[in-house]
């Protein structure tokens, strides 16, 4: 029996979140973490003997369809649906018994039998994807009796938001209506509710329209499968039939299934149709759409061409019948405006509605299109660059770009859904990127997802009621198999979905940490290519300036593994605790476990000369990677393995400092770490000087050290730009000169 196999395969691995039961101390396995878990006496005995009834209503009868189809799965056998003297499964909705909350639920286990008591029929649902999360504990297996005793005990539980999802990006690369609907399954089973399906992009239009047949014969096929290739390249769609075509598209029919299939689990579908941008396949098979009228020209929809407001009123229309969710997407981002400025029907456009400039006649678009949406019943939803030039007051916007653009929606009474790129972008680096398949950069280990809280600080307690939640999403530029995709979302996923589950009094970071390991191993017996949380050590320092000494300690994603490591050529140590570096010293770590040594991590760490000394910005760095402004350089603090942690400032200029040591005195050591990214644009320098000044005015230099890494090197590269001299001085100057994009630099070292 199925059930077997994969309880051998959890068996004596599987830990979690511990709980009081009056006897010692249970350890649940659930992801996400309940609000609240209390113990009793006994256990009750899940077997072949068990029944199963439930109230009236087809919802719940599905409810019972689907509990019944994971105890085939899981045991072998199914439930009998019928009332019965003896022990039972009872399901049932109960508003008053879970303060009318929709999606709460408890589930509650006697020796006599298992209640899950819903709010909601969605409730219902997830106290039944809670009790699959029990039987997939080998703790409560009975091989013998091939049930399970699961504990005496209450499980009260909601969610913490409304809205929990996960973006999919099919139009880079395509990706069949069985992979859409496994990574549905995965969602209910962590209790995730939104699946945000971008359907159309440039790289692919992937839903069938009958009205524009067009869109699906050449717009949804590409003549490379590489779309960094095809991008870079010509960017040229060639016809369905054409030899080695590439891409693909879902009937209606399939997008009914898909939609039916999410239905039944909870999962609500919502579509992005792209508008106005991102509709280089719109208009490359329908030219007259776009400003010039000719195909290969515009990204962007003619916003003063009726045609194109009729285009997508009529695509909305079939789009409408297959899903049935309360919001459309119409994504708005990126969009350049340049052929606005210059097409005579835009500015006409302009003139005649009385708008200010481009941006309002996005405006324009966005409002006109949410307005039409309103008139059918929806509600338009999009990304937060549809906040310029001013938004329908019942708009919602996907904040992506950081949470400046969720916050000003939030203020202005617009509801948001979080997707800041750095705690929730799925498709950047999970691990050191020299271990890891080809990114689009940046660097986002579960941990990070793990830390987020989606309500801003800043936000007041009305403001605040408008953040619905938030989604990951999954971007797939670098992703082409549906083996990569898993790869990428999990264990990331597990982390967002009990962060917009879970009270955020019930997060546990290391109760996480051992929780992931053992749901990774379930996702990875049950077929999905999950990745294993890396063994890397993080060497994390804090200079505490009062003892002139840098604090070290040491973190992992594994949950308590051994750590060892040794100072300079010192003798290996296990790691107990953090210790103390006065000056300088060398310091590398590695995991051991019953495999061995892992990967070593190494950092020098400098209690420096620097530290704490002000800093002349010659050149200003970039308002959007600001790190820690002025004390950044000589904080002490070295940069991660992401521009975006905080600790590594960017410049769009040549970098050009002065560290005030605040008297004249003897130098001799220079080094600065800076960062080579090249997909996102970011560069070493080409060299990077050191001078010296008694007087802050006449600068001598007296180092220089050239850039050897290859400007085309597509791997991350972090480089300690180092220089020894004989120099005397109180101001030192560092010049970095760059070579293109963005230069990243996160601390100037000074002895």
């Amino acid at each position: 029996m199925r059930f077997s196999i994969v309880c051998l395969v959890w068996l004596g691995i599987f830990v979690a979140c511990s709980e009081s039961n009056g006897q010692g101390t249970l350890k649940l396995q659930l992801i996400p973490v309940p609000e609240k878990v209390s113990f009793g006496e006994g256990v009750f005995l899940l077997d072949q003997g068990v029944g199963m009834e439930m109230d009236e209503g087809q919802e719940l009868e599905r409810c019972g369809e689907l509990l019944n189809a994971m105890m085939l799965g899981e045991c072998g056998y199914q439930l009998q649906s019928v009332k019965k003297r003896g022990k039972m499964i009872r399901l049932r909705v109960e508003e008053e018994a879970t303060d009318r909350v929709s999606e709460s639920y408890r589930l509650e286990i006697t020796p006599d039998g298992l209640d899950i008591i819903g709010g909601d029929v969605k409730g219902v649902f997830y106290g039944i994807q809670t009790l699959g999360q029990l039987l997939a504990d080998p703790q409560f297996l009975d091989e013998k009796e091939k049930g399970w005793r699961l504990p005496v005990m209450q499980i009260v539980d909601r969610p913490a938001f409304p809205y929990r999802g996960l973006h999919l990006d099919v139009s880079r690369h395509f990706f069949p209506k069985e992979f859409v609907m496994k990574c549905i399954d995965w969602m209910a089973f962590y209790k995730l509710n939104r699946l945000h399906w971008h359907l159309t992009d440039a790289a692919g239009w992937r839903i069938e329209i009958k009205k524009f047949p067009e869109l699906t014969r050449r717009a949804a096929w590409r003549a490379k499968e590489d779309y960094l290739g095809w991008w870079n390249g010509d960017r040229r769609y060639v016809t369905c039939d054409s030899a080695g075509a590439y891409g693909g598209y879902y009937t209606q029919d399939e997008i009914r299934e898909v939609v039916a299939y999410a239905t039944a689990r909870q999962v609500t579908v919502i579509p992005e149709i792209e508008m106005p941008g991102h509709s280089e396949e719109v208009l490359a098979v329908y030219p007259e759409l776009g400003c010039t009228g000719k195909p290969y020209r515009n990204g962007e929809f003619c916003v003063g061409n009726e045609k194109c407001f009729e285009f997508v009123e009529e695509v909305l229309t079939e789009v409408l019948a297959l899903f049935p969710s309360e919001y459309i997407h119409v994504g708005g981002d990126e969009a350049s405006k340049a052929a606005w400025k210059v097409c005579p029907k835009c500015q006409k456009r302009i003139k005649e509605e009385h708008l200010k400039d481009e941006a309002e006649l996005q405006s324009y678009m966005v409002r006109r299109v949410g307005k039409w949406l309103k008139s059918k019943g929806r509600k338009l939803i999009g990304w937060d660059e549809i906040l310029e030039g001013g938004l329908a007051p019942e708009a919602a916007v996907m904040s992506w770009r950081g949470e400046k653009g969720g916050i000003e929606a939030a203020r202005m009474g617009h509801d948001v859904v979080m997707t800041p790129g750095a705690f929730c972008y799925f498709d950047s680096y999970q691990a050191d990127p020299q271990t890891q398949p080809y990114a689009i950069g940046g660097f986002t280990p579960y941990l990070k997802t793990y830390s987020y809280h989606p309500v801003p600080e800043d936000l007041s307690a009305e403001e605040a009621r408008h953040i619905l939640g938030a989604q990951a999403n999954v971007w797939t530029e670098y992703i082409t198999t549906s083996e990569h995709v898993e790869y990428m979302i999990f264990p990331r996923l597990l982390a967002l979905a009990e962060v917009v589950w879970s009270p955020e009094a019930r997060r546990d970071r290391e109760d996480f940490k051992r929780r992931v390991e053992k749901h990774v191993a379930l996702l990875r017996a049950r077929g999905v290519n999950a990745f294993k949380p890396s063994d890397r050590v993080e060497i994390l320092t804090e200079p505490e300036e009062s003892k002139q000494q840098m604090k070290v300690w040491f973190d992992t994603e594994r949950y308590r593994p051994e750590i060892r490591y040794r100072l300079n050529d010192g003798e290996e140590q296990v790691y107990t605790k953090p210790f103390y570096v006065k000056d300088s010293a060398v310091v590398r770590a590695a995991v051991y476990d019953e495999g061995g040594k892992g990967g070593e991590s190494m950092m020098r760490v400098d209690y420096h000369r620097g530290i704490g000394h002000k800093v002349a910005y010659r050149t200003r760095y970039s308002g959007a990677y600001p790190a820690s402004k002025e004390v950044t350089l000589t904080d002490g603090f070295r940069g991660g393995l992401t521009y975006s942690d905080g600790r590594w400032q960017g410049f769009l200029t040549n970098v050009d400092v002065v560290v005030d040591m605040g008297r004249v005195c003897d130098l001799s050591y220079v080094s600065a770490g800076f960062m080579q990214l090249i997909g996102p644009g970011v560069y070493l320098p080409d060299y990077v000087a050191v001078s010296v000044s008694e007087d802050g005015k006449d600068f001598r230099e007296v180092a220089r050290v050239k850039n050897e890494v290859a400007v085309d090197k597509k791997e991350l590269v972090i480089k300690d730009f180092t220089m020894s001299f004989q120099g005397r001085g109180r101001y030192v100057r560092l010049f970095a000169k760059k070579h293109s994009g963005f230069q990243f630099v996160d601390e100037i070292v000074i002895y």
